[in-house]
């Protein structure tokens, strides 16, 4: 989810995400994880502190005033942005490594058929 704000109300994340602000926490499903201080007294959710109790990769780029924020991981968010070097194939067989985009924005897309 790409953001140009880090306050959200808690009804727009939780449209967003499926986590909702409970008493008790942020909660999905049967889910409920302890959030203190998350949540300020105007129904806003500080999105920095609810990613990390919840373990959502955040990643900012301060040139254009945005982030995009991940899923839940489990634990297993995402510390930077740098992906690993990679080399695939190219459209034509040719091998592309993806450090010869480096100090460029680069999205990459996975797919799978199942």
């Amino acid at each position: 989810m790409l953001l140009d704000t880090l306050e959200l109300t808690t009804d727009e994340f939780e449209a967003v995400t499926g986590w909702a602000a409970e008493p008790e926490g942020m909660c999905k499903g049967d889910i409920c994880v302890p959030a203190p201080d998350t949540v300020t007294a105007d129904g806003h959710l500080d999105v920095e502190a609810v990613a990390s109790r919840l373990g959502m990769a955040l990643v900012a780029d301060p040139e254009h005033g945005i982030w995009a924020l991940g899923p839940e991981s489990g634990g297993q968010a995402l510390s930077t942005a740098v992906a690993p070097e990679l080399e695939l194939p190219d459209a034509d067989g040719n091998p592309f490594k993806l450090s010869s985009l480096h100090g460029r924005k680069v999205l990459l897309v996975a797919w799978a058929s199942w």
